[in-house]
């Protein structure tokens, strides 16, 4: 590819020219927008969008997409007229439920570096006088938060984008996508033929559409919300004119499914409390043969009617007016609320950036210009790559079912551990008809369904030394998980592993394959396995993985997700020489750990399961009983132990074996309540959590696995020059002080009274008697014995910087 590519944008709506002027602002200016309807009112989203962002969330990487924007479009202007205004945001508080998650959203707001603050009533009615005071308990206000004007900011981007050198043509409907040998060509309209290196989509609602040109599935659904505008209220009369258009804060009432904003003297009010109305791509009017905006659907009345009386009891003066205009307005709604952004995997060249809203759209711009420029983005993207759904996820049913789930979840109060509720379940293992004569407790991960606890342990003396927790904190949890916890440590007990993703990697290239792409030393005897990252260019951490060499040209690989799996894929030599296939769904696995596993394995088998015949980090082939299976001397809870591997129609014969053998050792099945509860006393890092590709190795504590002198690999170069001793910030192991405290994950960590870091992981550690808390930190507070606090909902929790790891320091268990 030349130096200076030839980019083609589809869509002009705020995301393509966002995209636009960002890349141009790099250097890139041979770039080409298409638009089918007109500019700059292309009739998409953007176009009916009332504009408010609210930039708090739970996603640190959406409220840095959301900064950007505001950071952005508050310096914009076109033709003199402001592009966003920052009101504030006030978010209200009538439920003591909600008041809680107020000060929870705070919490996130202060971690990722968002002023805000928590008002009460009356502060609430000072900052903005219509409301009630008396139905209100408190509210959240972020200064900064405020009010897009999306079709200004579409044009000043564009025109930006022009002055260097791109081109914007409208009435350009793309029919077809060109490719050869693999990339991408070209493309095609009704009208004319544009050469390109890469394509990016950013069609909006019309995603997929575009996506079914090259075979791709942009698995999104347009979904109508209703949006309606009062008649002029007199109460506003003079406070704003046409130009300035609001002056007080953007509001939302999210106990009742509603935001609100002046439109001059009018009112205008968002609902999603209505009933999901998904709209198939395909029946979106045509912008250019449609009598009005293909994405203003007509308003309907009877949906709007339990909305509009929550709009009057909050906002009393509404009771004088009534509804004078509404619509439909349709947007894209993904299965997890999250972005579409990223490269087709079989199409070199062809991106997508969808199922962005206003609130992120110069933000997620930035980062897919970085990515297109610099060959990767600042921020991590893991939760919005295109590429993170299974195969099962990207089924138009499952998709469809998600997204409207996720249409009627945009305001609730959603815990952490909550899964989606359909459909389920999707993926089991083998175990799964066992676990459930067990009484597990399933929750839900990549379609997987992972017991949390089994309801077979309620009657476990341990159950008894369990804390109790407050009320956030023990839903979707069970002491009977701190008592699992507690039996593995002491006794033995099986973890199912399954839903562990794990690819083959085979062939006479695949040694220097995975080298050329890993950080430790993989050129070593078949039977060893090794604990080794995945970098970017930039050194960033993007997953870690477990390889274990089963032969001369055979490793099985443990990842983390699909993203992993597309990474290989994208870097395999041309020559045939490896091949890589996801293997998890024919296989399963079994975690057989505890002081007393030998004890029960070795009876079952021929083969030595001694240390010194299968030490730490090794492998090897055997039979458990009958099974055939392939056992790995590896313990992610810090125990003696195996994950045995094998075919899923041996699955519940293993299973059964070692249950059956496991009784007169007092074994019990464990859940990831126990599990994460002994990974954290262990000090071991969960990546898309604890570290991700915003940070090095040294920093993330997993230096231990680079091996600078084996040669080349993906991201060696940026390492060069760091170590531990370099790193200006650390992911730091924190203990509560308080006994039977517990925190949960993203609070922020204040030092000396003022904010510094924010908890990644966290649990409470059984073994220990003490809560955990992994956390971002500086340097200079990382430092063990060092006193720190959390803030969690609204209230600090006293912390102490801890040495790791807090269990078995000297890794006895695990090499005994």
């Amino acid at each position: 590819m030349a130096a200076q590519p030839r980019v083609v944008v589809i869509g002009a709506g705020i995301v393509g020219c966002a995209l636009a002027d960002e890349l141009t602002e790099r250097g890139w200016t041979d770039v080409t927008v298409l638009e089918q309807g007109d500019l700059f009112a292309t009739g998409g989203s953007s176009s009916h969008a009332p504009g408010l962002v609210f930039q708090t969330t739970g996603c640190r990487t959406m409220i840095e997409f959301a900064r950007y924007t505001v950071a952005k479009y508050t310096g914009l202007t076109l033709d003199g007229k402001w592009c966003f205004q920052q009101l504030g945001g006030l978010e209200v508080a009538t439920t003591p439920e909600r008041w809680a998650d107020l000060k929870r959203r705070h919490g996130w707001a202060t971690a990722s570096g968002v002023r805000g603050y928590l008002r009460d009533a009356g502060e609430c009615a000072e900052l903005h006088p219509l409301l009630d005071e008396s139905k209100i308990l408190g509210g959240f206000h972020i200064p900064s938060d405020g009010l897009a004007k999306p079709l200004r900011a579409v044009e000043a981007q564009a025109r930006r984008a022009m002055a260097r050198g791109a081109r914007f043509l409208e009435h350009q409907k793309v029919t077809e996508i060109h490719r050869s040998a693999g990339r991408v060509t070209g493309v095609t309209t009704e009208r004319e033929h544009f050469r390109a290196d890469i394509v990016v989509c950013c069609t909006g609602m019309w995603g997929p559409l575009i996506g079914s040109l090259v075979e791709l599935d942009i698995p999104l659904v347009p979904m109508a919300h209703q949006y309606a505008k009062t008649n002029p209220l007199p109460v506003l009369a003079g406070d704003n004119d046409e130009l300035t258009e609001a002056s007080k804060p953007l509001l939302r009432h999210q106990d009742a499914d509603l935001y609100f904003r002046e439109h001059v003297d009018r009112i205008g009010i968002g609902a999603y409390g209505h009933r999901p109305m998904p709209v198939a791509p395909g029946e979106i009017a045509d912008p250019r043969t449609s009598p009005g905006m293909p994405s203003e659907l007509a308003f309907t009345p009877e949906d709007f009617e339990e909305s509009w009386a929550a709009a009057t009891d909050l906002l009393p003066v509404l009771g004088d007016t009534k509804v004078e205009q509404g619509i439909n307005g349709l947007f894209s709604f993904t299965s997890d609320g999250m972005p579409l952004l990223g490269e087709h995997p079989d199409l070199d060249g062809f991106w997508v950036a969808e199922a962005v809203w206003i609130t992120h759209s110069a933000g997620v711009a930035r980062a897919m210009a970085e990515w297109l420029v610099d060959g990767q983005p600042a921020l991590d993207l893991h939760g919005c790559e295109l590429a993170r759904f299974e195969p099962a996820q990207l089924a138009p049913d499952y998709v469809h079912r998600r997204s409207c789930q996720a249409f009627a979840e945009v305001y609730d109060v959603v815990h952490p551990l909550q899964p989606m509720a359909d459909p389920r379940p999707l993926r089991t293992s083998p175990f799964y008809e066992r676990q459930q004569e067990l009484g597990a407790f399933f929750l839900e991960a990549n379609g997987w369904e992972r017991p949390h606890w089994y309801e077979a342990n309620a009657n476990l003396p341990e159950v008894e030394r369990i804390p109790v927790r407050d009320d956030w904190a023990a839903r979707y949890w069970s002491p009977i998980g701190g008592a699992e916890a507690l039996v593995a440590r002491e006794r033995v007990a099986l973890f199912d592993m399954t839903a562990l993703k794990r690819l083959s990697v085979t062939g006479p290239g695949s040694l220097s394959f995975l080298q050329a792409l890993t950080t430790n030393q993989l050129d070593k005897k078949p039977g060893s396995v090794t604990y080794t990252l995945l970098l970017g260019e930039d050194g960033g951490v993007r997953s870690d993985l477990t390889v274990a060499r089963l032969g001369p040209e055979d490793f099985q690989v443990g990842v983390n997700s699909q993203l992993d799996l597309d990474w290989l894929r994208r870097h395999l030599p041309g020559d045939g020489s490896v091949q890589v296939r996801d293997v998890t769904a024919g296989t399963c696995c079994v975690g057989l750990w505890g002081p007393l596993a030998r004890d029960l394995l070795q009876p079952l088998s021929t083969a030595d399961f001694s240390h010194k015949a299968l030490g730490y980090f090794k492998a090897k082939n055997a039979y458990v009983g009958t099974v055939p299976v392939t056992a790995m001397r590896l313990s992610y809870v810090g125990e003696l132990g195996w994950e045995l591997y094998t075919t899923a129609d041996f699955g519940r014969k293993l299973w059964d074996t070692l249950w059956e053998a496991g009784q007169r050792h007092g074994i019990i099945a464990a859940g990831r309540e126990a599990f994460n509860s002994m990974r954290l006393e262990k000090g071991y890092r969960s990546w898309g959590t604890d570290m991700t590709t915003e940070h090095d190795p040294y920093e993330a504590g997993v230096g231990f696995a680079v091996r600078m002198d084996k040669g080349y690999f993906i991201g060696r170069e940026a390492l060069v020059g760091r170590s531990a001793g370099t790193a200006r910030r650390k992911l730091t192991c924190l203990t509560l002080d308080e006994p039977g405290a517990v925190v949960l994950g993203k609070e922020p960590v204040f030092s000396e009274g003022r904010p510094c870091g924010y908890v990644t992981s966290a649990a409470y550690g059984y073994t220990i008697g003490r809560g955990i808390a992994y956390a971002w930190l500086p340097s200079e507070v990382a430092v063990p014995g060092r006193g720190v606090e959390i803030e969690y909902f609204g209230e600090k929790v006293a912390a102490t910087v801890a040495e790791e790891p807090l269990f078995d320091p000297k890794m006895t268990r695990l090499r005994s």
